[in-house]
């Protein structure tokens, strides 16, 4: 009988998607639980079959007043502590330096607690590990707690993607989780006019708020997915992938489609997404970057002064060397070089 092991990652898509090659692996070994915002379970049959997901909003990654303790679902909480606690777990890890993941280590009962201690939380993890370089990938947090369990997951550099035999349809999805990771949506426009001039197909994808402004624009076919499965659809038709710093691009990359990342607040060293071929764009500097999407500005310069021809000299050159020529032939697409 296999130990159990529960897993907490409860942020972003993003972030869940790149604990993928840890839940993998260690479903191999473990019987795992984890606990994931409820896209969670969109993602369990396409990413991880062998993994249990129970969902939960933790009332702490809100964006904003995540410390009203008042309007916290302090029943559901209690609930769900109550029937982590009754499944005995053998071992419990976070891949986040979170105090408030390694308590609720302590509360949910799991014999052996692993994580990345912060402001004196190693008193509730029975393993404390020290934190990777301060530039490393979120990926390499999960590459530690596999180490710790015993199992070592591949670098980043060696992380394969199946091969592509033709390419013709790029997504364009110009959403993201806060606005100050948007790049403005008339440069996309711009972008997408430019591709579709060079002959490919584009497909514009966009949060439910932008979509107005895109039909305004003139776009008539835009999506605006509401769920992951809704976006997994889009994606398994694409070829490509251009996007802000965002859970889809993530997702993307995952699913095996090179993508193009314009980066605002945060840095491509921590977060770029999981693929051999992911290329990306860094915004203007600041002085205050990372920021963790706080903007002390009105509106994010580090996207607002990256001009639209430093954009598409860098998207011509990601699809030079992703596909062997920016133009796309008008009838059937061409294969990679």
């Amino acid at each position: 009988m296999k130990p159990r092991l529960l897993v907490l990652e409860l942020w972003g898509l993003g972030d869940l998607v790149i604990a993928t090659q840890f839940l993998r692996a260690a479903s191999e070994r473990f019987e795992v639980t984890l606990v994931a915002k409820p896209f969670g379970r969109d993602l369990q049959p396409r990413l991880w079959a062998g993994v249990r997901v129970q969902t939960l909003v933790a009332p702490w990654t809100a964006f904003r007043g995540k410390y009203r303790l008042w309007l916290w679902p302090w029943r559901q909480l209690f609930q769900m502590t109550r029937e982590l606690r009754a499944q005995r777990f053998d071992v419990g890890v976070s891949g986040r330096w979170d105090p408030r993941d390694h308590a609720w280590l302590r509360l949910v009962g799991a014999r052996e607690r692993i994580g990345f201690p912060r402001l004196g939380s190693q008193r509730w993890l029975t393993r404390p590990l020290p934190r990777p370089d301060p530039e490393a990938h979120r990926y390499e947090y999960w590459r530690g707690l596999g180490r710790a369990l015993g199992f070592e997951l591949p670098p980043r550099e060696a992380l394969a993607a199946p091969p592509r035999l033709s390419f013709r349809t790029i997504l364009v999805h110009t959403g993201a989780g806060q606005p100050v990771r948007v790049w403005p949506l008339e440069r996309y426009r711009q972008l997408v006019q430019r591709l579709r001039s060079l002959g490919w197909r584009v497909q514009v994808a966009c949060d439910p708020h932008q979509r107005q402004w895109w039909g305004e624009a003139g776009e008539t076919e835009v999506v605006a997915p509401q769920t992951v499965a809704e976006l997994l659809r889009l994606i398994d038709a694409a070829d490509l992938f251009i996007g802000n710093d965002s859970g889809p691009g993530h997702l993307a990359a995952c699913c095996g489609v090179p993508t193009f990342t314009l980066f605002g607040p945060q840095l491509p060293e921590w977060f770029a997404p999981l693929h051999p071929r992911a290329r990306w764009i860094e915004g203007k500097p600041c002085p205050f970057k990372p920021c963790s999407d706080y903007c002390r500005w009105p509106r994010p310069v580090c996207l607002e002064h990256l001009r639209f021809e430093e954009v598409w000299a860098a998207v011509l050159e990601f699809l030079q060397k992703t596909t062997g020529s920016p133009a796309l032939t008008p009838a059937e697409g061409f294969c990679p070089t």
